[in-house]
This record gives structure tokens, C-alpha cells and sequence, in this order.
């Protein structure tokens, strides 16, 4: 087996367990925090933002090795979808598939066919600008964005780094994300789908 081989195989999922542990170890060792949604903020500093905002008035510098991290998951995500694709079926479960169905959600059969791990009926190019994406996109990053400024981080920030740190904030805004979650699963996404 070469090494494209063995890298393409699907790998246990506690590798990236211990991986986001070692990284985490070595944040807290050197003073550092994890997050993501920190990144548009340094971002904006970067951009010269400051000078209008205090908010973004701030020493972006240290904050770069996030924008690396960010980086690094594109590129990874491109990598990974270009050269290490599974050609397996989606593995789901039959009640799964059924509830996706009932939604107006078809579930793909395997990547060869042209389908993926995204629903088309949602993220296809062709249903961009219908109401139910704006609705999604539009309503749906708003209150990401709304929701993420408000609890002061993201959900990796507040469920890897702010947990790790024992925090209780964070430990509160992680019940509050499940909530949620389970809110727009069960309750609001369902409606939205069948539009």
C-alpha cells in the first residue's frame, strides 16, 4: 500500500480527536486561544478596520496563526474533497434516510454519481436565489453572525478552547448551541426544506 492509499483510507475518528487534544495542550501551554469566528474581526484589523472601530482596534499580530489554522482547513478541505474522496455510499441510516426524504431532502448514493455529502436540494448552484437559500443564507448567517458575537466566540471556541480552559461561560454557550441545534433540527429546518 503506498502512502496516497493509506492517507485516502478512512481514518479513525480519534485521530483528529487527539490532534485537536495536542493542539489544545499546546494553546493553553503558551497563552493562546482557539476559535474561529475571530478570524473576520482579525481580518478586519488587518484591513485597517481600527481606525473607524474600536473593536478592531486591537494587535492582530498575535492572532495569525488562527488565519494560518483557518487556511490550513481550506486547503485541507480541497485536498481532501480532489484527491481523497471515498467512492462508498454515504453511510446513513435507514431512518435517517427517511426523514431526509420526508423533507425534500434525497440522499446521495455514492460520489461517482455526481452526488456528495451535501444535499443538492439545498446547496446546488441552481437553487441559489430561491427564498428558501436567501432564507437560509441570508437569515441563517445573520443570526450565525449575531449569535456568535453575542456568546463572545464560536462553537469550537467555546466547546474546545473555552471547555479545555473550564470555563463557564463557555460551558453554558455550548448547552445553548445544543439547544439551538436541536431547535432548528427538529422544529424550524424541517419547514424551511419543504418550501
Amino acid at each position: 500500500m503506498n502512502i496516497i492509499e493509506f492517507i485516502s483510507q478512512p481514518w479513525h475518528w480519534s485521530v483528529s480527536g487527539a490532534m485537536i487534544a495536542l493542539v489544545m495542550f499546546l494553546l493553553l501551554w503558551f497563552g493562546g486561544e482557539f476559535g474561529v469566528s475571530g478570524n473576520l474581526r482579525t481580518l478586519c484589523a488587518i484591513g485597517g478596520a481600527g481606525k473607524n472601530c474600536s473593536f478592531f482596534d486591537f494587535n492582530w499580530r498575535g492572532q495569525l496563526w488562527n488565519l494560518t489554522f483557518v487556511g490550513g482547513a481550506v486547503i485541507g478541505g480541497f485536498i481532501a474533497s480532489h484527491y481523497l474522496q471515498s467512492t462508498d455510499p454515504v453511510n446513513i441510516s435507514e431512518s435517517t434516510r427517511v426523514y431526509l426524504e420526508s423533507v425534500g431532502v434525497h440522499t446521495p448514493v455514492t460520489l461517482e454519481e455526481g452526488a456528495g455529502f451535501v444535499p443538492e436540494e439545498v446547496f446546488a448552484l441552481d437553487n441559489f436565489f430561491t427564498v428558501k437559500s436567501l432564507i437560509i443564507i441570508v437569515i441563517g448567517g445573520f443570526l450565525v453572525g449575531f449569535g456568535t458575537r453575542w456568546a463572545g466566540g464560536c462553537t469550537s471556541g467555546h466547546a474546545i478552547s473555552g471547555l479545555a480552559n473550564l470555563q463557564l461561560p463557555s460551558l453554558i454557550a455550548v448547552i445553548g448551541f445544543f439547544i439551538g441545534g436541536l431547535l432548528m433540527t427538529f422544529f424550524i429546518l424541517p419547514h424551511i426544506l419543504s418550501m
